[in-house]
């Protein structure tokens, strides 16, 4: 017997004469077809460094690495073991690249590391975990973990990955089954049936069960990081200048909102040309004017 299912195919094209755009989704209730766009900026100049356009169905932390590809080093991935007869060179590292919506770096020579900012849509472990290997000031925002009712999110867990355990807010301890992926689960199942703080924690009938994902440390530090009041307050001074300058790119009828050719590669290039046209308009803010040979200086204020 045969049903119609349900649900919309995964990465399902969705046109015949652009078949790389996607449906896309800013909120549950607003959805879009086509593209999604994302910039990088410098905030302290407002000027726009890098774009990157990608699907619709996309998230947006897949665009990161692009995004600030000029502002860690590239490093050349790992060879593989080889007999030191074979070889006569020095080996390569993992590579560190990492990238979200706004960023500032002073590299090495002594200066203070890059600094990059993002909404919770960055907040992804894998970006997170570049961003700590370069070094780098993560100002990127993660979103707390939440439970149905009112109940205790994950955040009221110990998770220990090192020793592969979980301790839930009653101080029971259980281990972790590891995934093939990465992290794993921790099920409370005989714990609970018990526990005078069951109702605060779960309604279901086999007791709690909490899963972990390969990046938990990476985030449980990100979100302890941003509970900090100068966290805050240095997130949101610096946040507004990305939304403003997305408020740009946006506010004339043939700007970023509609893409005005078809096709991923012709989209980015229509995005990047956008991109470039605000930043000649932010150079004559600045009174970029030119000096002495081919450089360029900011009128003094």
């Amino acid at each position: 017997m045969f049903r119609v299912a349900r649900r919309v195919a995964k990465d399902r094209v969705i046109s015949t004469v652009d078949p790389q755009a996607r449906h896309g989704h800013k909120t549950a209730a607003h959805g879009y077809d086509g593209y999604k766009a994302h910039v990088a900026i410098d905030p302290d100049s407002e000027v726009i460094t890098a774009t990157a356009v990608t699907a619709g169905n996309t998230g947006d932390a897949a665009s990161a690495t692009d995004l600030l590809a000029q502002d860690l080093p590239a490093v050349d991935p790992p060879t593989p073991d080889v007999p030191t007869q074979d070889v006569a060179g020095d080996g390569g590292g993992p590579g560190d690249q990492a990238s979200t919506e706004a960023g500032h770096q002073d590299t090495a020579r002594g200066q203070a590391p890059l600094a990059v900012y993002g909404d919770a849509a960055y907040g992804a472990g894998v970006l997170l975990e570049r961003l700590e290997a370069a070094g780098a000031d993560i100002l990127t925002k993660v979103q707390p973990p939440v439970a149905p009712g009112g109940r205790f999110p994950k955040d009221r867990f110990t998770i220990d990955l090192g020793a592969g355990t979980a301790t839930c807010p009653a101080d029971v301890t259980v281990p972790i089954r590891a995934a093939k992926a990465g992290g794993g689960t921790a099920a409370f199942a005989g714990a609970c049936a018990g526990c005078p703080l069951a109702a605060q924690c779960t309604t279901a009938k086999t007791g709690r069960t909490i899963s972990i994902g390969a990046y938990e440390d990476e985030l449980t530090r990100a979100r302890a990081a941003q509970q900090d009041p100068a966290w805050r307050a240095e997130y949101r001074a610096t946040r507004p200048k990305v939304e403003r300058k997305l408020g740009h790119l946006m506010r004339r009828r043939h700007g970023g909102r509609r893409a005005r050719v078809r096709g991923q590669t012709k989209v980015g290039a229509d995005f990047a040309l956008l991109a470039a046209a605000v930043n000649l308009a932010r150079f004559g803010v600045l009174g970029l004017t030119r000096v002495a040979g081919p450089a360029w200086a900011v009128a003094p204020s």
